[in-house]
């Protein structure tokens, strides 16, 4: 992926990573995963900060007291929260994923740093809207400021989804008599409605379940299934 500019360590895993979760599927091998993969960010994996996502639209701010939380257990990882955010220096953030969107924001000039778990409900319930605005208030950062990059995710042409979900909004497609979301589109129009330039938004364009062998899918593999990393860092 393309620089999202200056003094940022950033990036996502794959399958040939390993997985990277303490909690999903088959996580012997995690740590040393994490640090291996982290290693090539410039990242030490025992600062990260984790979440236990829930799948909600709860936002964290993350400080220098947070410094590895989840970073060698799950248990102490932060409480119900699906989105981080800080302007501290050398304090990794991460989340993991195996089918949600993972969003990257970015405000170079602050510095400040942002980044999100946009699964369906946190999706439906706004969360990279009101990530932005709780990154606006806390930093004082105008949306020219930031710039949004898009990790690995299931895209619309895999993710059907049952009736429950016809009133979900903008990202819902109808295609014969079926419903499916673009968890992609959605999210951009979110950040799109909060100001942020189009020219500074990036898409990995991956889709994780038609690229399963490439890519944890949660969809393909269900519960057995591990999970990617995204992570990063204000240097």
């Amino acid at each position: 992926m393309e620089s999202l500019g200056q003094g940022l360590a950033w990036g996502f895993s794959n399958r040939e990573d390993g997985n990277m979760s303490l909690f999903y599927g088959e996580s012997n091998n995690s740590l040393g995963n994490r640090e291996k993969f982290l290693r090539t960010l410039g990242i030490d994996y025992k600062d990260l900060v984790c979440a236990k996502q829930i799948h909600s639209n709860q936002i964290r701010y993350v400080s220098d007291s947070d410094k590895g939380k989840g970073a060698l257990s799950y248990d102490t990882a932060l409480a119900d929260t699906d989105a981080l955010i800080t302007n501290k220096k050398g304090l990794p953030l991460a989340i993991f994923t195996a089918d949600c969107l993972s969003i990257f924001l970015y405000a170079e000039t602050i510095p400040a740093l942002g980044l999100v778990h946009a699964g369906r409900e946190g999706t439906r319930e706004n969360i990279v809207s009101e990530t932005i605005i709780q990154m606006q208030k806390r930093f004082n950062l105008k949306a020219e400021d930031l710039k949004a990059c898009f990790g690995p995710a299931i895209r619309s042409c895999c993710y059907e989804v049952g009736r429950d979900f016809k009133d979900f909004g903008y990202g819902l497609i109808k295609r014969d008599s079926r419903y499916y979301i673009d968890l992609i589109e959605a999210n951009k129009k979110q950040i799109l409605d909060r100001g942020i330039k189009k020219e500074n938004i990036r898409v990995c364009g991956i889709c994780t379940s038609c690229e399963n062998d490439r890519f944890f899918s949660f969809r393909k593999e269900g519960r057995s299934s591990g999970r990617m990393i995204s992570a990063a860092m204000l240097k």
